[in-house]
């Protein structure tokens, strides 16, 4: 079958790894379905795994891609959970959670198989390609905001490098939940974007914001760092999920978060449930992810590239070509 895979690792050149080409059709194994894939997206787990990040030389050749929608064996629309092992269902109870293409091949196929535990119904109202856009940037997000930041209707939250796939859906939810989203970029059509999304203001990074908030998305690292640490209120919460720009900020603002009691809080993926309603509240509210361009998966390769760049708004979604 057709896919796109990581061949070899290149910290330094991630797309010289990336190969189109034939790759063997799942093979059945109790506890898994295998699915049909209709819709994958793009993450920035799939150019962190050609640089070798989560994924070791051992384990090549690896399919990319680790979200998907499409159709079970039984002929079901689904969608699929991007995390491995996280219940022990398929793969036993002592194997420690992954992501899909840490250890199992990829979505960006024309099957791809997974522990039937990690395969949910799509919801009618959404395509193949918005579901597909859901389980890692849009749940990064909701984790981001409704789990780990705890905010609530009315709070006001800092969105940082606005375009992004989970800054993009950070504003998207926040809008949606009833929360004042401000939101950064360096693009000013980006910003732009982001008001007409929902954002209250959009600002350049490090511009000062009319108030303190009680909450920051943080996905872009050691640039944005200082920033939003003195962007939030005494005893607000930095959530940060990702460091695109590095993760050794020049001033790691140590004195601040003690002195105000700030909360500085990791967050990875989300949990089967979170999903299950993330799908529920975008079938029930109209929410929908915001798509870039939708490609066929034999032009994979110049979806990675914008990745790469960053010259993007929301997600890329790739194709099965047959």
């Amino acid at each position: 079958m057709f896919a796109a895979y990581a061949a070899r690792i290149d910290p330094d050149q991630p797309l010289t790894g990336l190969e189109l080409g034939d790759r063997p059709a799942p093979e059945a194994r109790p506890g898994w379905s295998t699915v049909t894939v209709r819709a994958a997206s793009l993450n920035h787990h799939d150019l962190w795994s050609l640089r070798g990040v989560g994924l070791s030389q051992d384990r090549l050749p690896m399919i990319l891609g680790c979200d998907a929608a499409g159709v079970d064996q039984d002929g079901n629309e689904v969608v699929l959970h991007s995390v491995i092992g996280q219940s022990g269902h398929g793969v036993g109870p002592d194997e420690p959670r992954s992501i899909l293409t840490e250890r199992y091949q990829g979505t960006f196929a024309e099957q791809v198989t997974v522990p039937t535990w990690n395969v949910l119904p799509k919801p009618k109202e959404l395509s193949f390609a918005e579901a597909a856009c859901l389980p890692t940037a849009w749940l990064t997000a909701y984790r981001m905001l409704f789990t780990n930041a705890g905010v609530r209707p009315g709070d006001s939250v800092l969105v940082q490098g606005a375009g992004g796939g989970v800054a993009t859906a950070a504003i998207v939810l926040g809008k949606a939940a009833g929360l004042r989203v401000y939101a950064t970029s360096r693009d000013k059509a980006k910003r732009e974007r982001a008001v007409e999304l929902g954002a209250l203001e959009a600002y350049e990074p490090g511009a000062r914001l009319p108030q303190r908030v009680d909450a920051v998305i943080e996905t872009v690292g050691a640039a944005t760092w200082s920033h939003s640490v003195k962007s939030l209120r005494p005893g607000g919460t930095l959530v940060i999920s990702g460091a695109t720009s590095g993760d050794r900020p020049t001033h790691a603002e140590l004195t601040r978060i003690f002195f105000l009691e700030l909360k500085v809080v990791g967050s990875t993926m989300g949990s089967k449930d979170e999903l299950e309603d993330l799908l529920a509240f975008c079938a029930t509210t109209g929410v929908r992810p915001v798509i870039d361009e939708v490609l066929p998966l034999d032009r994979a390769r110049e979806g990675f590239q914008r990745l790469e760049s960053g010259d993007l708004f929301g997600k890329i979604v790739l194709t099965p070509t047959s």
